[in-house]
């Protein structure tokens, strides 16, 4: 187990962008109403919001990222650190935070990095800009973390096309002689990667005719192989046994008490079966588990941060917390997150 204890940085600020089409359940051409009402029920994601095609994931970064930047009042200039998670670049090359630095104005020694790390992309995100921050050679980072994930998969594939919604987040981190620790721990399952992935378009299995051929797999599961799939058992067994085990060994490791020493447990919202499931087997109080996937669907990395910025933001606003996030996916990969905030300015939901 890898764990990071990063010094003097804090979370100034986080914000979220979302694309203004809300859509629900039963308006996706896979259900009617009967599969719509049970899919609301079990998995628990009544609404979405799905880009048009003219909009990236950098486009909605984008968005929440300058008005952050407005609302803490930080010069772009003193921008040292631009990072880009996200799984669903503009291109393949070059890196999208290249184009980010120009596109906002940033200055040229921007250090600038891509982090495709799916559904673990905040915690991730987080402990990269954290460590490059904690010297105190760099003094601010601008953390956008964000997909366009429906337009990753078939539209015809039940198993996946539901689950998730495109959205944006900003996270500004500060170097801070005073912080608190943030406390980190990653894993990694390689060998479970075929769980989750997308078989065709890169260079181990380039882009042919044969990517565009529609299989279906029965169970309303219609995909090709440029289509990002999921193995929903594989994914299920995984998320309800490794997150839990290193949420517990945080905090042994740090001797907190999950009842009194955590304000709120973030946990990746990939679906309510998935996160009950977790609720469950780590015995957490309901009301420190904020949910908002019925809202927003599976947001990948930016999930975390969606739920700071939707969910418990006039606590984040109001009063020193202490969070516990807890993200899995891609990868395989799992980790585990304990972040002290104070004075942090979350900004409401953008829409573009």
């Amino acid at each position: 187990m890898a764990y990071w204890n990063i010094k003097n940085v804090t979370l100034r600020g986080v914000t979220g962008t979302v694309p203004n089409n809300p859509v629900k359940s039963v308006d996706l051409p896979i259900f009617n109403q009967e599969e719509a009402d049970t899919f609301d029920k079990t998995v628990g994601i009544l609404n979405r919001y799905i880009a048009p095609e003219t909009v990236c994931a950098s486009d909605l970064c984008q968005d929440a990222g300058e008005r952050l930047l407005a609302a803490l009042e930080w010069e772009k200039e003193t921008v040292d650190v631009l990072l880009f998670v996200s799984v669903t670049g503009d291109y393949k090359t070059p890196p999208t935070s290249a184009i980010l630095q120009d596109r906002m104005g940033l200055p040229n020694a921007t250090f600038v990095l891509d982090v495709p790390m799916g559904c673990c992309g905040c915690i991730y995100g987080i402990t990269v800009a954290g460590n490059l921050l904690s010297a105190g050679t760099a003094k601010r980072a601008l953390v956008l973390v964000g997909d366009t994930a429906m337009r990753m998969g078939s539209t015809r594939d039940k198993s996946r096309m539901p689950l998730f919604g495109d959205s944006g987040t900003a996270m500004a981190l500060e170097f801070d002689p005073t912080a608190e620790d943030i406390v980190v721990e990653m894993n990694t399952l390689g060998a479970g990667y075929q769980a989750l992935m997308t078989p065709h378009g890169g260079y181990r299995h380039p882009v042919t005719k044969e990517s565009f051929e529609y299989k279906d797999f029965g169970n309303g599961i219609i995909r090709a192989p440029k289509d990002a799939l999921i193995n929903g058992m594989d994914v299920f067994s995984f998320a309800i046994s490794k997150p839990p085990i290193s949420v517990k060994n945080m905090l042994d490791r740090l001797g907190l008490d999950k009842d009194k020493d955590i304000d709120f447990f973030l946990i990746h919202q990939a679906n309510k079966l998935i996160v009950d499931r977790i609720v469950k087997k780590l015995k957490l109080d309901p009301d420190k588990v904020p949910y908002n996937l019925q809202e927003f669907g599976n947001l990948g990395g930016a999930s975390i941060p969606m739920l700071m910025t939707t969910s418990i933001a006039d606590e984040l606003r109001s009063r020193p917390l202490t969070l516990l996030c807890s993200s899995f996916g891609l990868g395989l990969t799992w980790g585990t997150m304990v972040m002290r905030t104070n004075k942090l300015m979350p900004l409401p939901l953008g829409v573009m």
